[in-house]
Protein backbone atom coordinates (compact mmCIF):
# COMPACT_ATOMS: atom_id res chain seq x y z
CA UNK A 1 0.00 0.00 0.00
CA UNK A 2 1.47 3.35 -0.86
CA UNK A 3 1.81 6.01 2.06
CA UNK A 4 -0.83 8.30 0.26
CA UNK A 5 -3.48 5.25 0.86
CA UNK A 6 -2.28 4.51 4.05
CA UNK A 7 -2.83 7.99 5.54
CA UNK A 8 -6.59 8.30 3.87
CA UNK A 9 -7.64 5.20 4.86
CA UNK A 10 -7.91 6.05 8.39
CA UNK A 11 -9.64 9.22 7.60
CA UNK A 12 -12.61 7.22 5.42
CA UNK A 13 -12.72 4.88 8.36
CA UNK A 14 -13.04 7.99 11.00
CA UNK A 15 -15.82 9.71 8.23
CA UNK A 16 -17.70 6.46 7.90
CA UNK A 17 -17.97 5.96 11.96
CA UNK A 18 -19.03 9.22 12.60
CA UNK A 19 -22.04 9.21 9.85
CA UNK A 20 -22.44 5.45 11.28
CA UNK A 21 -22.82 7.08 14.95
CA UNK A 22 -25.13 9.88 13.67
CA UNK A 23 -27.29 7.63 11.75
CA UNK A 24 -27.52 5.29 14.85
CA UNK A 25 -28.49 8.30 16.96
CA UNK A 26 -31.12 9.81 14.60
CA UNK A 27 -32.81 6.44 14.88
CA UNK A 28 -32.87 5.91 18.67
CA UNK A 29 -33.54 9.47 19.09
CA UNK A 30 -37.05 9.98 16.30
CA UNK A 31 -39.81 10.39 17.18
CA UNK A 32 -42.21 7.11 16.95
CA UNK A 33 -44.54 7.82 13.67
CA UNK A 34 -47.24 8.87 15.03
CA UNK A 35 -51.59 9.33 13.74
CA UNK A 36 -52.47 11.63 11.61
CA UNK A 37 -56.08 13.02 10.01
CA UNK A 38 -55.43 11.90 6.83
CA UNK A 39 -57.49 12.86 3.92
CA UNK A 40 -59.18 10.40 1.85
CA UNK A 41 -62.13 10.45 -1.09
CA UNK A 42 -64.21 8.17 0.96
CA UNK A 43 -64.54 11.51 3.85
CA UNK A 44 -68.39 12.31 3.22
CA UNK A 45 -69.26 9.10 1.46
CA UNK A 46 -70.99 6.04 2.23
CA UNK A 47 -68.60 3.90 3.69
CA UNK A 48 -67.84 0.75 1.44
CA UNK A 49 -70.17 -2.15 1.65
CA UNK A 50 -68.47 -4.41 3.54
CA UNK A 51 -69.49 -8.50 4.66
CA UNK A 52 -66.95 -10.27 5.85
CA UNK A 53 -66.29 -13.19 8.66
CA UNK A 54 -65.54 -12.32 12.42
CA UNK A 55 -62.48 -14.30 14.22
CA UNK A 56 -65.90 -15.69 15.59
CA UNK A 57 -67.01 -17.27 12.42
CA UNK A 58 -70.07 -15.02 12.90
CA UNK A 59 -71.14 -13.26 10.27
CA UNK A 60 -70.17 -9.29 10.04
CA UNK A 61 -71.96 -6.53 7.78
CA UNK A 62 -71.05 -3.20 8.27
CA UNK A 63 -74.37 -2.03 6.68
CA UNK A 64 -75.98 -3.55 9.45
CA UNK A 65 -73.97 -1.56 12.04
CA UNK A 66 -76.39 1.80 10.82
CA UNK A 67 -77.23 3.44 14.39
CA UNK A 68 -74.12 3.28 15.94
CA UNK A 69 -70.48 5.08 15.22
CA UNK A 70 -68.04 2.60 13.87
CA UNK A 71 -64.54 2.45 14.84
CA UNK A 72 -62.42 0.36 12.32
CA UNK A 73 -58.92 -0.58 13.56
CA UNK A 74 -57.02 -1.60 10.46
CA UNK A 75 -54.51 -4.19 12.50
CA UNK A 76 -51.93 -6.97 11.89
CA UNK A 77 -50.27 -8.98 15.36
CA UNK A 78 -46.49 -8.13 14.02
CA UNK A 79 -46.86 -4.68 13.24
CA UNK A 80 -44.98 -2.62 15.76
CA UNK A 81 -47.34 0.58 15.61
CA UNK A 82 -50.17 -1.73 16.09
CA UNK A 83 -48.76 -3.17 19.13
CA UNK A 84 -48.22 0.29 20.52
CA UNK A 85 -51.33 1.94 19.99
CA UNK A 86 -52.95 -1.46 21.07
CA UNK A 87 -53.15 -0.07 24.84
CA UNK A 88 -54.74 3.01 23.44
CA UNK A 89 -57.79 1.00 22.18
CA UNK A 90 -58.11 -1.10 25.10
CA UNK A 91 -58.68 2.01 27.25
CA UNK A 92 -60.91 4.26 24.11
CA UNK A 93 -62.79 0.79 24.23
CA UNK A 94 -63.21 0.34 28.22
CA UNK A 95 -64.34 4.42 28.23
CA UNK A 96 -66.86 3.92 25.18
CA UNK A 97 -68.94 0.99 27.14
CA UNK A 98 -69.34 3.53 30.19
CA UNK A 99 -70.47 6.30 27.64
CA UNK A 100 -74.54 6.38 26.77
CA UNK A 101 -74.06 5.55 23.08
CA UNK A 102 -71.09 3.92 23.10
CA UNK A 103 -68.93 3.53 19.78
CA UNK A 104 -68.54 0.08 18.20
CA UNK A 105 -64.94 -0.93 17.53
CA UNK A 106 -64.13 -3.42 15.31
CA UNK A 107 -60.46 -5.00 14.38
CA UNK A 108 -59.89 -5.50 10.94
CA UNK A 109 -56.94 -8.38 10.45
CA UNK A 110 -54.58 -6.86 7.53
CA UNK A 111 -52.56 -10.20 6.04
CA UNK A 112 -52.39 -11.86 9.62
CA UNK A 113 -53.39 -15.34 10.56
CA UNK A 114 -56.59 -16.19 13.39
CA UNK A 115 -54.19 -18.02 15.63
CA UNK A 116 -51.61 -14.92 15.49
CA UNK A 117 -54.47 -13.05 15.89
CA UNK A 118 -56.09 -14.58 18.88
CA UNK A 119 -52.69 -15.08 20.70
CA UNK A 120 -52.28 -10.92 20.58
CA UNK A 121 -55.49 -10.22 22.16
CA UNK A 122 -55.68 -13.21 24.51
CA UNK A 123 -52.39 -11.89 25.74
CA UNK A 124 -53.23 -8.11 25.13
CA UNK A 125 -56.81 -7.79 25.43
CA UNK A 126 -59.27 -5.90 23.35
CA UNK A 127 -62.76 -7.62 23.82
CA UNK A 128 -64.45 -6.62 20.62
CA UNK A 129 -64.87 -7.90 17.28
CA UNK A 130 -61.89 -9.17 14.88
CA UNK A 131 -62.89 -8.42 10.76
CA UNK A 132 -61.03 -11.11 8.98
CA UNK A 133 -60.07 -8.97 5.75
CA UNK A 134 -59.04 -12.41 4.00
CA UNK A 135 -58.67 -11.23 0.27
CA UNK A 136 -58.05 -7.51 1.42
CA UNK A 137 -60.89 -6.33 -0.38
CA UNK A 138 -61.78 -4.27 2.80
CA UNK A 139 -58.12 -2.83 2.95
CA UNK A 140 -58.72 -2.00 -0.66
CA UNK A 141 -61.82 -0.59 -0.21
CA UNK A 142 -60.86 1.72 2.26
CA UNK A 143 -57.33 2.60 0.58
CA UNK A 144 -55.63 1.68 3.36
CA UNK A 145 -51.82 2.13 2.70
CA UNK A 146 -50.30 0.55 5.90
CA UNK A 147 -51.44 -0.90 9.64
CA UNK A 148 -52.07 0.77 11.79
CA UNK A 149 -54.75 3.23 10.40
CA UNK A 150 -58.69 4.03 12.13
CA UNK A 151 -61.61 4.84 10.56
CA UNK A 152 -64.97 6.52 12.27
CA UNK A 153 -68.16 5.91 10.52
CA UNK A 154 -71.44 7.50 11.77
CA UNK A 155 -74.57 6.11 12.65
CA UNK A 156 -76.02 7.12 8.98
CA UNK A 157 -73.11 5.03 7.51
CA UNK A 158 -70.69 7.54 6.39
CA UNK A 159 -66.96 8.11 6.75
CA UNK A 160 -66.19 10.82 8.89
CA UNK A 161 -62.31 10.46 9.62
CA UNK A 162 -59.13 8.40 8.64
CA UNK A 163 -56.63 8.41 11.11
CA UNK A 164 -53.03 7.01 9.53
CA UNK A 165 -50.54 5.63 11.74
CA UNK A 166 -50.49 5.04 15.30
CA UNK A 167 -53.11 6.45 17.57
CA UNK A 168 -51.82 8.46 20.39
CA UNK A 169 -53.54 8.54 23.45
CA UNK A 170 -56.77 10.71 23.61
CA UNK A 171 -56.65 11.22 19.76
CA UNK A 172 -59.76 9.17 19.24
CA UNK A 173 -61.23 10.17 22.35
CA UNK A 174 -60.95 13.87 20.75
CA UNK A 175 -61.81 13.44 17.78
CA UNK A 176 -65.00 11.23 18.19
CA UNK A 177 -66.18 13.85 20.87
CA UNK A 178 -65.74 15.97 17.71
CA UNK A 179 -67.61 14.24 15.10
CA UNK A 180 -70.60 13.57 17.67
CA UNK A 181 -70.86 17.33 18.39
CA UNK A 182 -70.84 18.18 14.32
CA UNK A 183 -72.85 15.48 13.35
CA UNK A 184 -74.81 14.47 16.34
CA UNK A 185 -74.48 11.36 18.94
Amino acid sequence: MSESRKKVAPIIASVVGVLLVAFLWVLVTAEPNTADEADSPLLGQPAPSVVSTTLDDEEFVLANRKGSWVIFNFFNSTCVPCIAEHPELVAFNERELQATNPAEIYTVINDDNDASVRAFFAKNGGDWQKVRDTDGAISVAFGVAKVPETWVIDPNGYVRLRIAGMLTPGLLDDQLAQLKTQFGS
